[in-house]
This record gives C-alpha cells, sequence and structure tokens, in this order.
C-alpha cells in the first residue's frame, strides 16, 4: 500500500506531479483568505513566529487562511536540507535557520515575499498538488509582464530563459519556493526578485545550485513596481485558491 500522506512534512518543490485540471481544481476553496501587505522591512524572526501562530490558528479554526505579503532585510535563510559548505560568505548578512525545506536562500528588499497560510483539508490533501499550485500561482504572475517562467526537472523554483550573445540563452532563476506543512496548514511560501541587488545572492549557492545564476524582474527589462506585482499576485491567488479580501 503506498504510505499515507505526511501533514507534517517540509516541501521544497513540486512537482509537476499534479494533473492540470483536476488537481489545481481541488487547490480552490470558497473559504475567503486574508490578504495582507506589511509596510516596510520586517524582521525575520517575527515573520518567522508571527506565521508560525497564524498557521496554529487556522489549523485549529479560529483564524481564517491568509496570504501575507512582505519584505525583509538583507539575510540568508537555510533549510532542512542546507549544506554548509553553501554558505559562502557567513559573515555577510544574518543567517537563520528557517525550518522550511530547501537549502539556503536570500531575502531582502526588492524582493516580494508571500507567505501563505492555508488549510489544505479544504484543498485536496496532496500537498505535491499544492506546491505545484504555489509554482503555478508564480508563474502566472510573471506571465502578465511578458515573462515566461518555466519549471525544471530537479531544480528548485520557477526558471526563465534569456539570450546570451556567447552561449544562444542562458537560464537563471527568479523565484524561489520552499514550503512547510502542519497539521495540513502551510506555511513559509515563495519569492519573487522585483528589483532587489542581485549581488547580496553572492554570498551563498543559492539553493544548492552552482551551474545557473538568479535574475529580477528588473534585470529583465520589466519596470515593475512592488504593487504591480502585489495586484498581479493577487488576481492569480483568486483564480487559484479561491476569493481573497484585502486586510
Amino acid at each position: 500500500m503506498p504510505a499515507a500522506p505526511n501533514p507534517d512534512a517540509s516541501h521544497p518543490d513540486a512537482g509537476s506531479a499534479c494533473a492540470p485540471a483536476s488537481g489545481r481544481a481541488a487547490l480552490m476553496s470558497d473559504r475567503v483568505i486574508d490578504w495582507t501587505v506589511a509596510p516596510g522591512l520586517v524582521p525575520y524572526d517575527r515573520a518567522l513566529s508571527q506565521m508560525e501562530a497564524r498557521a496554529a490558528t487556522v489549523a485549529r479554526g479560529e483564524a481564517a487562511e491568509q496570504i501575507w505579503l512582505l519584505e525583509h532585510p538583507p539575510l540568508y535563510t537555510a533549510g532542512t536540507s542546507a549544506n554548509a559548505a553553501d554558505l559562502v560568505d557567513p559573515d555577510r548578512f544574518p543567517v537563520f535557520e528557517a525550518g522550511r525545506g530547501g537549502q539556503y536562500t536570500y531575502h531582502g528588499p526588492g524582493q516580494r515575499v508571500a507567505y501563505l497560510m492555508l488549510d489544505l483539508r479544504d484543498r485536496g490533501r496532496d500537498v505535491r498538488c499544492f506546491v505545484s499550485g504555489v509554482e503555478q500561482l508564480v508563474i502566472d504572475t510573471l506571465a502578465e509582464f511578458g515573462v515566461r517562467g518555466e519549471r525544471r526537472d530537479g531544480r528548485i523554483g520557477v526558471w526563465v530563459e534569456r539570450p546570451d550573445g556567447r552561449a544562444g540563452t542562458v537560464e537563471e532563476k527568479i523565484a524561489a519556493i520552499g514550503i512547510r506543512i502542519r497539521r495540513w496548514v502551510s506555511f513559509h511560501g515563495l519569492s519573487i526578485n522585483v528589483a532587489p541587488d542581485l549581488s547580496h545572492f553572492d554570498g551563498i549557492v543559492p539553493c544548492g545550485i552552482r551551474d545557473y545564476g538568479v535574475t529580477s524582474l528588473a534585470a529583465l527589462g520589466v519596470d515593475a513596481s512592488m504593487a504591480d506585482v502585489d495586484a498581479a499576485l493577487m488576481r492569480q491567488a483568486d483564480r487559484l485558491f479561491g476569493p481573497v479580501r484585502p486586510t
């Protein structure tokens, strides 16, 4: 018999294991999701404690689901699979143990982070399908700006190709995804590089992948504000996961 799905697990990426029609339809719910945009730069330790607390109240049925958008000051986070050798410059920025799946990643100004506290008991109880849905949220958001985001087998996150005079095209990462599930409620989520300082990624091997670089909407020539990205994310979240309301 197949193993039962684990309601308490880390899943750094997905999987295109989700059937496009039936799988994504299961991610929809009539429950209204609180949509919250935090002002300023939110310290990582405070964000971690707040999202864990919100996920716990969602699991107990005491709060609405939430998608929380924010920016962090410059920092690195280590997932449960992080390799110490991938922290190239440990003194550059503070380093936090994230408790999510995945390896090292960077967060900082100009990067939109979205933490998703969603109840998978109402969304099919399929973790792979859920994470695939989070990937699709990023891909569909990027498409609103004329950017084609893609999945890559064996490589976490969302990737784009851009022209390169020497190699023809190069692939670079534009968004990271790392999900934790506890009592069937998700927390952590995704980050999209809107216009961060890409040199800040030099202090780590992002997600343990050495052979590919990182990019951003700004580096691709897309003139999009954080508010523009937020509006696109909100439209696509409403389409993929169900109704959202600003709080």
